[in-house]
C-alpha cells in the first residue's frame, strides 16, 4: 500500500478541475474521487488501464442497449454511468500520481468517440428492432453527428482563441520593449482564478482595479507587511461586448463557478447522459435524444455567438495597439 497518497481533501484539490460539467460535479466526482484515492493507494493500475476499462464497460452498455426492452435499457444506462465514472478516474489518477502521458490523452479521446458511436448505433438499432420506427435510424446518425460537431467546434474555437491571445501577447511584448510596459493579463483568466469577484469586476467594469488588487495580494510577505509590488498588468478583456449585452449571465456564471460548475450547461457530457442514461432509464429514448440534441445545439450556437463578439473585442484591441503606436511615434 502506498503511503505517499494525501488525505481525501487534498486528493480533491489535486484531481478535481476548477470548472467542470454539472453532471460530473454532482453525480461523478463524489464517487470517482474516493475511488481514485483508494485505487492509487492499494493498486498499481495505470491511467491507460482505467481508460481501457471504461471503454470495455461502454461496449458492455452498448450490448445491453441492443436488446431493446426496458430492463436491458435500464441496465445499459447504469453500466454507461459507471463507464463514465471510470472515464473520469483515468485523468484524476494521472494528475494524482504523475503518470499522465500524451498517448493516454489521445487514447482517452479516441475511445470516447468510439464509445459514443457504438452506443448510439446499438441504442437506436435496438429501438428500431423493438418498434420498427425508422426515425431511430436517423437518430443514430444524429447522435454521432452531434457528438462529432461538438468536439470539432470546441477544438476550432480553442485554436481561434489561442491565436487571438498569441497575437495580443506578441503586440504587448513589442510594446514592452519600446516603452517598458507591464505584463498582459486576460480578464477571463482573472475571473476563473477569482470567481467570487465576477459580479463586482464586470458590473463596475473595474478590470484595472481588480488586476491591481490581485497583484498587490501576491506581493505581500508572510508577516503582512507590504512587499515590493510588481508593475500592474494591462488587462485584456476579449468578452467585454458579450458581458455588456448579457449582464444577467454574469450573476449566473459567478454562482456556478463558486460551485465548480461551468456555465456551458449542456456540453458533450450532458448530451451523452441525456441520450444514454436518462432516455434508456425512463424508456423515453426518442424524446430524451431530441431534447438533449436541441439543447446541445442551442449552447453550441451561444458559444459561436460569444466567439463572434470576442473577435470584435480582439479587433478593437489590435486597433488600439496601432493607435498607441502612431501616438508614440508622433
Amino acid at each position: 500500500m502506498r503511503r505517499d497518497i494525501p488525505p481525501l481533501a487534498e486528493v480533491r484539490r489535486i484531481t478535481q478541475k476548477k470548472r467542470d460539467a454539472w453532471w460530473t460535479v454532482l453525480l461523478v466526482d463524489p464517487v470517482a474521487t474516493p475511488l481514485v484515492r483508494f485505487t492509487a493507494m492499494r493498486t498499481r493500475i495505470t491511467p491507460n488501464q482505467i481508460t481501457w476499462g471504461a471503454f470495455l464497460l461502454g461496449l458492455g452498455s452498448a450490448a445491453c442497449f441492443a436488446f431493446g426492452d426496458w430492463k436491458w435499457l435500464a441496465l445499459g444506462a447504469v453500466v454507461y454511468h459507471f463507464s463514465f465514472v471510470l472515464d473520469c478516474m483515468d485523468g484524476k489518477i494521472a494528475r494524482l500520481t504523475g503518470q499522465g502521458s500524451v498517448f493516454g490523452a489521445w487514447l482517452d479521446f479516441v475511445f470516447d468517440r468510439i464509445r459514443v458511436m457504438v452506443c448510439g448505433v446499438a441504442l437506436m438499432g435496438g429501438q428500431y428492432e423493438r418498434t420498427g420506427d425508422t426515425r431511430y435510424i436517423w437518430l443514430a446518425l444524429a447522435v454521432v453527428a452531434l457528438d462529432t460537431l461538438r468536439y470539432i467546434n470546441s477544438l476550432e474555437i480553442f485554436k481561434i482563441r489561442h491565436t487571438m491571445r498569441k497575437q495580443i501577447k506578441a503586440r504587448m511584448r513589442a510594446a514592452r520593449r519600446a516603452q517598458n510596459e507591464a505584463e498582459v493579463a486576460f480578464m477571463e483568466d482573472l475571473l476563473r482564478d477569482n470567481p467570487s469577484a465576477d459580479i463586482e469586476q464586470d458590473l463596475q467594469r473595474a478590470a484595472g482595479e481588480a488586476a491591481y488588487d490581485l497583484t498587490e495580494a501576491r506581493g505581500a510577505d508572510v508577516d503582512g507587511e507590504a512587499a515590493p509590488v510588481a508593475p500592474k498588468p494591462q488587462v485584456i478583456d476579449l468578452h467585454q461586448e458579450f458581458r455588456r449585452k448579457f449582464p444577467a449571465y454574469l450573476r449566473a456564471r459567478s454562482f456556478l463557478l463558486r460551485h465548480r460548475i461551468r456555465a456551458h450547461l449542456v456540453s458533450g457530457i450532458e448530451f451523452q447522459m441525456g441520450v444514454f442514461i436518462i432516455g434508456p432509464l425512463f424508456d423515453v429514448v426518442m424524446p430524451a435524444t431530441i431534447v438533449a440534441g436541441a439543447l446541445l445545439l442551442v449552447f453550441e450556437l451561444a458559444i459561436i455567438y460569444k466567439l463572434l463578439l470576442s473577435t470584435r473585442d480582439f479587433t478593437r484591441t489590435i486597433d488600439s495597439f496601432e493607435e498607441q503606436k502612431v501616438a508614440t511615434a508622433v
